[in-house]
């Protein structure tokens, strides 16, 4: 073959070479631009589906508000709980020293220890370490999930100033964040009511549940106590509260979603008669709960429910999924 064969052999070769790319380009492109196409269909259905008109949230503001009057005035009389806390007085910002806290409340939790300055605002030092919760354990025995808290816990405290620090003269008080709907009995005390958040432990339901987490601290020889019970959003007014004075509420938009506000104390018809220093008294909604037929709800909404461990509460929307269903769900 001649080097003009030759020649001509590479040039078909490159040109093969340049239509298969070429080929392989195009495919991409048509592909992506079909998937643009099934993404903006999906997107139109998520915004014909999620309309809310100004009238329409006053109409789900309106059913919100008669919603919570109810749940103040008797139990069980509302879709929102209202349940009382027995935290009537928030941080001033004169706390001093040291505490430590527990966050258990979605697929991750956490131990916490902060050094409070006594000044508002005033936070000196914290070291936080957070945890995955092992799937087993969201659906197995409250002993093995509690054990399993109490030990990161323990592992957590023996870390304190890598062994350098004397041990301290008093025993360590411990604030205890559960982010499920509880019946609170005293601000240290309360009773599951049921499990959210893919947790579904049924023989922990209608149990004390700061009695389960001592248990544990005092089986592992742990000289703490817990001297609070407090849902997230009680957690996160207290904070708020802590660098401004003038915080009265908190909303947590997470794994669930919820809110807590200050209310006065006379207007907690459930609890007459019930008095506190402060006048007023914390109050946890549980308005994960609420549900109005002027909501808007979408087959993936209906999905997501009836594939969840406890379908028909706590109803979630499909937001945090939309990722997956639109760009991981081939």
């Amino acid at each position: 073959m001649g080097r003009r064969g030759v020649v001509a052999v590479a040039a078909v070769g490159v040109a093969v070479a340049a239509c298969v790319v070429a080929g392989v380009v195009v495919g991409k492109r048509v592909k992506s631009r079909r998937k643009w196409k099934r993404v903006m269909g999906v997107l139109r259905e998520l915004e014909e589906g999620c309309e809310t008109t100004v009238s329409r949230l006053r109409q789900v503001v309106d059913a919100m508000a008669v919603e919570m009057h109810a749940g103040l005035a008797s139990e069980g009389g509302s879709k929102l709980k209202m349940l009382l806390t027995f935290v009537d007085n928030l941080p001033t910002g004169s706390e001093k020293g040291i505490y430590y806290a527990l966050d258990l409340g979605g697929t991750n939790f956490r131990v916490l220890r902060v050094q409070l300055g006594g000044q508002r605002s005033s936070i000196l030092s914290s070291d936080v370490e957070r945890q995955p919760i092992p799937p087993e354990l969201m659906t197995g025995t409250s002993e093995d999930l509690f054990d399993f808290i109490a030990s990161a816990l323990q592992q957590f405290v023996e870390k304190e100033g890598n062994g350098s620090e004397p041990p301290p003269i008093r025993r360590r008080e411990l604030g205890f964040t559960f982010s499920f709907p509880v019946k609170q009995t005293s601000v240290s005390s309360g009773i599951l009511i049921k499990w959210t958040k893919g947790f579904a432990i049924e023989s922990m339901v209608g149990q004390e549940v700061t009695e389960s987490l001592q248990r544990a601290l005092d089986k592992r020889g742990l000289d703490m106590r817990v001297a609070a019970l407090v849902n997230d959003t009680v957690g996160t007014l207290a904070l708020g509260h802590y660098h401004d004075e003038d915080t009265v509420a908190a909303v947590i938009i997470g794994t669930g979603t919820n809110a807590c506000y200050l209310e006065r104390t006379d207007a907690i018809i459930k609890c007459q008669g019930l008095l506190t220093t402060s006048g007023g008294m914390v109050v946890n909604m549980e308005w994960g709960n609420f549900w109005s037929s002027h909501l808007p709800r979408t087959s993936y909404d209906i999905d997501l429910d009836a594939e969840s461990p406890n379908p028909n509460d706590q109803v979630r929307i499909f937001l945090p999924y939309i990722h997956f269903l639109l760009f991981d769900n081939n």
